[in-house]
């Protein structure tokens, strides 16, 4: 894949894509929100766009380049996706599937109902959860045990009685979920849990091979994403940027200094649904392929059939997320005007979204404002890379969406 940027051969305007480098510095770099950022933007099987601003910290001031390796958590889930799909095609599992055919610890599974009254009843589930439930976020798998809470870290050695150690792997993590009742009947309800790591550990059993290891196979190495893993190698360290949180002051809090080299610590739970690390480039060659029927300059990861499936809207009636969302519950994406495919957001169109861009792209993101977006329509792709939790502390992503649009020259 040429990484040299042709926006004439894509059809983008060079100075209005220039546009985005300098937004993002004057409004979030200069002020000190985020220390740097990184866009690329492709269309046409082109890469129009990239550019690097600010630097890797805001402590030492040292310089952000094209070899940085980002945090990428929850953008890991669009490749367990991709993985789980890959299967598929090799007739190993069906959507329909239950997942107890090989995971036997989800057979016998309970829901926990709350009745107006507030009394709580433990029920048999209704139906099996299926393959779909898990690529679709709607097992009825809450947050797992009271000391988890959606945070992987305090799961694992969190000291309660239902954590788990550091040597847990992802089997370990779906026998402990499995002993929780579920949140809702499956099927019945949206909820951002642990069903990607339910997809993980379904990759796992299915290719008879540790999870990495699949991914390193079918996705990695076709695509030549030589940076993205589980863990940053020592000699690599350096190139790992410094993490901050945006508090409800709105000051920036550094969370994880780039000095600590806990990325450097190879986990024994290798999540599906968090634990990536990598490149803006590899993630680049990763929404390439999916932007042109699965390959790029090697083996195909995934037909073009079945990217339609995964980017297609499975929720009922191709309705909306908000209509089928738990209450209280999370999204990398805005529950109005988007839809739900296969481990990612669908987008509804300009007029549910009320924002530029047609229908049927599809998209996700990461925990620290990482951001994506595939437009089949305009045979285009943009990601976005900065490490600032949480996610929603600025409208990154409908900001670059803007600019990105804007630039179109056809």
């Amino acid at each position: 894949m040429n990484l040299t940027p042709n926006p004439e051969a894509a059809g983008f305007d060079a100075d209005r894509l220039a546009r985005i480098e300098a937004h993002f510095r004057r409004a979030y770099v200069e002020p000190g929100k985020i220390a740097g950022f990184q866009v690329a933007v492709g269309r046409r099987g082109h890469l129009a766009y990239r550019t690097s601003g600010g630097t890797m910290d805001l402590e030492t001031g040292a310089p952000l380049d094209d070899q940085t390796i980002w945090r990428l958590y929850s953008m890991t889930k669009p490749i367990t996706g991709v993985a789980l799909l890959s299967l598929l095609e090799q007739a190993r599992v069906k959507l329909n599937d239950p997942i107890h055919r090989f995971l036997p610890e989800w057979r016998d599974v309970k829901v926990n109902v709350t009745h107006a009254d507030g009394s709580v009843e433990l029920v048999d589930a209704e139906r099996p959860i299926s393959v779909k439930h898990a690529l679709m976020h709607m097992t009825g798998i809450g947050t797992g045990p009271p000391e988890a809470r959606m945070n992987l870290e305090a799961l694992v050695d969190g000291g309660g009685a239902r954590s788990l150690d550091r040597s847990a792997t992802l089997a370990d993590l779906s026998r402990l979920l499995s002993t929780e009742p579920l949140w809702f009947q499956p099927g019945a309800h949206w909820y951002y849990s642990w069903s990607s790591d339910i997809c993980a550990r379904l990759v796992e059993v299915i290719a008879d091979q540790p999870f990495g290891d699949y991914l390193q196979r079918a996705i990695f190495e076709p695509l030549g994403m030589t940076d993205t893993g589980f863990h940053v190698q020592e000699h690599n360290a350096h190139r790992v940027p410094s993490l901050y949180a945006r508090t409800a002051r709105k000051e920036v809090r550094l969370l994880d200094d780039r000095s600590s080299n806990r990325l450097c610590r190879e986990p024994a739970l290798q999540s599906g649904g968090g634990g990536l690390v990598g490149t803006l480039d590899d993630y680049v060659r990763f929404c390439s392929a999916l932007t042109v029927g699965g390959t790029i300059d090697g083996p195909r990861i995934l037909s073009r059939p079945t990217i339609e499936l995964m980017r297609t809207n499975h929720l009922p009636g191709n309705g909306h997320l908000r209509d089928v969302a738990m209450p209280g519950g999370y999204g990398e994406v805005g529950f109005d005007g988007n839809g739900f495919g296969l481990q990612v957001a669908v987008g509804l169109g300009p007029a549910a979204t009320a924002g530029v861009g047609p229908a049927g792209d599809f998209m996700w993101g990461g925990a620290a404002s990482t951001a994506f977006w595939i437009d089949p329509t305009e045979d285009l792709y943009a990601v976005f890379m900065t490490q600032l939790i949480p996610s929603g502390a600025f409208d990154f992503r409908g900001q670059l969406r803007s600019l990105v649009y804007a630039a179109i020259t056809d």
